[in-house]
């Protein structure tokens, strides 16, 4: 029972030596990852360098402890800190304390909502963001991340932050572009872009094993980031126009919480709730594609305290808000990481690089950290996925073409809330024009197959309906109207069958068009019958009037129920070989 609190415990008591020499070896890696990283996804966000590395200390100690991924790498991600610069943006100017103090409520308000809904089980919140619209979400969230960050790469001062904010500002400020910062980072960036297949393939032709040569090529960013310092301070580049970090605070973070402003915490509640859901949905996704590989379970409900509680962990420790990143995840997963310790590991390094290593960092180009986070971003693009999905389906792909453009052209929340917005308005379009057939018994068999699709034989007598949608309040009125058609249009008719495999919920709207059914037939002296109700289903209807009132009998199955209805006809088709030699009912 404890280890239900404390899933750490289900590892903890079988760790052994060869499980920490594991964790060990993948910390390392990771850390490599996560120092220039935290500080560039710092300098994304808005932040000073030292909030990424501060946001790779507490969170990581505390999703070590509660959380069920053992290869999810949790501190600051690229999205994230685009999200938290445009909402900390709106309540202050970059590099005001209340921008900074933004930036640490946004954390404590995702930590605290991910945790309620942890505690009130709402793993599922991660199917309300379809697919589509996160994955244009990402994609737009990344070029306007690239975007962003071209001002570095130039050494010029822009503004803005959507596309139609930033190309203009880019453009006016061309002149000014400082040619050493633009040699510095186009030598990094090319050095970043090769370096992901090519440092690994060198070192293998140098005669490293695979193995090790993968894992030493994830070294680059270090690489980069010690080279492209060095050279800054050697050269004396940042007297030419090189922008450097500057000093970093030495030492660990101060604990506690900040200052409460009701008025902060009112116009931060709903970017808050959009950072929590987009962190959310992308560390379970990833989580659960890695736990797959090792065949291991992760539990949606405990990840969203984990994810909660790192928060607050990170708004008390003067960080950022936290999820599970891409990249680090699967170098993590990669790099052989055997359990959380890995990441409780990884805190401990990134602390005494904060320790050690912060006044080395003085003269760390800006522009390298512009180029390890357009590097980073790369992954995130997918430009073929808006064909492809428009190919398969046009709605989903009118949700992820608007949330692409409203992302890029209007801000980040404002496109996830459309692409939200827009996928629960098409998903109500699409339900309310539920696909009903008319079905028929095929020849020689029990069952029972829509008449346009396949060779059928029907009773004049008898209507038998499938309607392939749950029922509820968009889609009654179509059933009903349906039925009333049918009545209309077949003067034989002395039955109805409602064939229900397909419906899962039947609401209370639905309930009273099903009764208003019943009594329309009822009045035309034709009996309404339902086969192949599912049992949650029978349970609803057995909580209501409507078994009682109904003019017509509930069969287990659709065969059952044309063999009671039209016993002959039925017994004969089940014996033929070919529909045709039997009496058909007209085509509607």
């Amino acid at each position: 029972m404890t280890s239900h609190f404390l899933p750490f415990l289900t590892w903890a008591r079988h760790y052994n030596r060869a499980n920490l020499t594991n964790d060990l070896i993948a910390a390392a890696v990771v850390t490599i990852m996560l120092v220039p990283q935290g500080m560039a996804y710092a300098m994304l966000a808005g932040l000073p360098p030292q909030a990424g590395l501060y946001g790779a200390m507490l969170p990581l100690l505390i999703y070590a402890a509660f959380g069920t991924s053992r290869s999810l790498a949790v501190g600051p991600v690229a999205v994230v800190a685009l999200m938290t610069a445009a909402a900390a943006g709106t309540v202050a100017e970059i590099g005001a304390p209340g921008y900074h103090l933004a930036a640490l409520w946004l954390a404590l308000l995702s930590g605290a909502m991910l945790l309620l809904m942890g505690v009130f089980r709402m793993g599922f919140i991660a199917s309300f963001l379809s697919h589509p619209v996160i994955s244009g979400f990402i994609t737009a969230a990344g070029i306007l991340i690239a975007a962003s960050q071209l001002r570095h790469l130039l050494g010029i001062e822009t503004s803005g932050k959507t596309l139609p904010q930033v190309i203009p500002s880019i453009a006016a400020n061309i002149g000014a572009v400082s040619l050493a910062t633009l040699a510095l980072s186009a030598s990094v960036l090319a050095f970043l872009i090769w370096s992901r297949a090519g440092l690994a393939a060198l070192l293998q032709r140098l005669g490293l094993s695979a193995p090790l040569a993968k894992l030493l090529g994830k070294t680059a960013l270090l690489l980069a980031v010690v080279v492209s310092t060095f050279a800054t301070w050697a050269l004396g580049l940042d007297a030419m126009g090189v922008a450097i970090l500057g000093d970093i605070p030495r030492g660990l973070p101060e604990f506690g919480l900040p200052a409460f402003d009701l008025t902060l915490i009112q116009l931060l509640a709903a970017p808050a709730l959009m950072i929590a859901i987009v962190g959310y949905v992308e560390s379970i996704s990833i989580a659960q594609t890695l736990a797959a590989k090792k065949r291991q379970f992760v539990d949606a409900d405990k990840e969203l305290v984990a994810l909660g509680l790192a928060n607050l962990g990170a708004g008390a420790s003067n960080a950022m808000p936290v999820t599970g990143g891409l990249s680090r995840s699967i170098v993590n997963h990669d790099a052989g990481a055997e359990t959380p310790a890995a990441g409780a590991i990884t805190a401990v390094m990134i602390a005494l690089a904060v320790l050690v290593l912060t006044p080395l960092m003085a003269y760390l180009p800006r522009a390298t950290l512009a180029a390890i986070i357009i590097v980073a971003v790369l992954s995130l693009l997918d430009f073929r996925a808006l064909p492809r999905t428009l190919a398969y389906s046009r709605a989903d792909g009118a949700a992820m073409a608007a949330t692409m453009a409203v992302t890029l052209l209007i801000g980040v929340e404002e496109g996830l809330l459309a692409g939200v917005g827009l996928s629960l308005v098409l998903y109500l379009y699409r339900t309310s024009r539920p696909h009903m057939a008319v079905v028929g018994q095929v020849a020689g068999t029990e069952h029972f197959r829509n008449v346009e699709r396949h060779e059928v034989t029907q009773d004049p007598h008898v209507f038998s309906i499938r309607v392939d949608e749950s029922l509820y309040f968009p889609n009654a009125r179509a059933l009903e109207d349906r039925i009333v058609q049918a009545l209309a249009d077949l003067p034989e008719l002395r039955h109805v069958v409602l064939q229900a495999n397909a419906v899962n919920y039947i609401d209370a709207s639905a309930l009273e068009s099903l009764e208003a059914i019943n009594d329309r037939l009822k009045a035309a002296e034709v009996q309404f019958h339902l086969s192949e109700v599912k049992g949650p289903v029978m349970d609803q209807l057995k909580r209501s009037h409507f078994l009682d009132d109904l003019t017509g009998e509930v069969f287990l199955t659709q065969f059952d129920a044309m063999a009671t209805l039209s016993p002959e006809l039925t017994r004969a088709c089940l014996q033929a070989e070919r529909c045709e030699t039997l009496r058909p009912l007209p085509a509607q």
